[in-house]
């Protein structure tokens, strides 16, 4: 299964100063900045499991347990060598039967994807979710942690210049769009990292998603 979010918008970093959609100072263009931060997200169908009662028969009689991952936020630090992404997400679990105390571990997976489709790390983990007797809901805030070579994720300088050289109203360059350049499109993917975490799950989990 290929890791791909929707197709990546490009961002530009012009400035530290300037934020996306700012003016520019001569009103001839619009500022949006590039961070070089990975972009925290749930990839399609990853995001809730279905687990089924005795039988393992996938109707919605059957249903045991729901689980769902949200309120996912991304943080990122600067060590220098690496930028060190951490993304805090929360699960909430929603059980049939409530009659008595269970725990229940549920595997997730934790991915530094680069340009949209590789995979430069990956770890498993595991969320607990701890249901009281009585009580069909249970939650549990989880944080996952990878490192993204700053270098990789930093655009080369002749490609920067090609993004944010001043282009003169009137002339055929400015309609341009500078991505439609194979070259540039594809550097600023190879520089893009997204930190993806969303629920292990099992082919038929999987397909489970994906058609119900």
């Amino acid at each position: 299964m290929k890791l791909r979010l929707a197709a990546l918008v490009p961002l530009f970093l012009l400035s530290s100063c300037r934020h996306s959609g700012d003016l520019m100072d001569d009103e001839k263009g619009v500022y949006s900045v590039r961070n070089a931060c990975p972009i925290a997200g749930v990839p399609a169908a990853t995001g809730d499991i279905t687990l089924f009662g005795p039988g393992g028969s996938a109707d919605s009689r059957n249903i045991d347990v729901t689980a769902t991952i949200t309120h996912v936020h991304g943080t990122c630090a600067d060590t220098g060598s690496d930028l060190v992404s951490t993304v805090t997400f929360l699960v909430l679990g929603l059980r049939s039967d409530a009659t008595k105390p269970r725990q229940l571990v549920l595997p997730y997976f934790d991915v530094a994807l680069q340009g949209g489709e590789t995979v430069v790390a990956k770890q498993v983990g595991q969320i607990v979710l701890s249901f009281a007797a009585g009580d069909p809901h249970a939650s549990a805030q989880v944080q996952a942690t990878v490192r993204v070579s700053r270098a990789a994720a930093t655009l080369p300088d002749s490609v920067r210049h090609e993004l944010t050289r001043e282009r003169k109203p009137g002339e055929l360059e400015a309609a341009i769009d500078p991505l439609s350049d194979p070259a540039i499109r594809s550097a600023v993917a190879k520089a893009t990292f997204e930190h993806l975490v969303g629920f292990q799950m099992t082919e038929e989990q999987l397909r489970y998603n994906a058609t119900r």
